[in-house]
């Protein structure tokens, strides 16, 4: 019994990045969403539109994007993406259009952005054992260097790379990245 108590006060947050205004892998995203049973969905930029070095991605259709989206805005945290802009943030009923958002997750400061501004090779003022999550480059990368944990789950519907379409799930001191059928791809244990 103490331990399925300990399970319902554990949260869990789905993480996605990189829609580009997919219906079909929206609709597959949050399938997995509800199988995972996470408690928020925190989405790493680039919603609605597909930007114009990307191709149209399977069942390109903004305006259902956001229809749909709006139906959980009040789980979903996001930051904006390079190919995000504030007629997006009409269309949308929760905030987009910060570069950056802090979270506290498990005596963890996470640092979520995009990936356009702040990036890898530009990381913000961070500290040893801080977690740096984006998306922007559509590859999933689970890893630590320098006490940095540095995450991106991937792009749930234009993948590079060779890799599939792909999300985070991070829960508790663990951080995995998944296929949408629910493959581990990458994990990492936050120390």
């Amino acid at each position: 019994m103490k331990k399925n108590i300990l399970r319902r006060l554990a949260m869990k947050i789905f993480v996605m990045s990189d829609i580009h205004g997919s219906s079909y892998f929206l609709k597959k995203a949050l399938e997995a969403y509800k199988k995972e049973e996470a408690k928020y969905i925190l989405i790493l930029g680039d919603e609605l539109y597909h930007g114009p070095r990307n191709p149209l991605p399977l069942e390109y259709n903004p305006k259902e994007v956001a229809d749909i989206l709006n139906n959980y805005k009040d789980k979903i945290i996001a930051v904006r993406g390079n190919c995000d802009s504030e007629v997006d943030q009409m269309m949308l009923q929760y905030p987009i259009l910060g570069d950056y958002s802090t979270i506290f997750f498990k005596e963890k400061r996470i640092f979520v952005t995009h990936g356009h501004v702040y990036s890898e090779e530009n990381l913000p003022n961070i500290c040893e054992g801080d977690i740096f999550m984006y998306g922007h480059t559509h590859l999933p990368v689970a890893y630590e260097k320098d006490g940095i944990y540095r995450l991106n789950p991937g792009s749930i519907s234009l993948p590079k790379g060779g890799n599939v379409n792909s999300y985070g799930i991070l829960e508790d001191n663990y951080f995995c990245i998944k296929s949408l059928d629910g493959d581990i791809i990458k994990e990492i244990e936050i120390k």
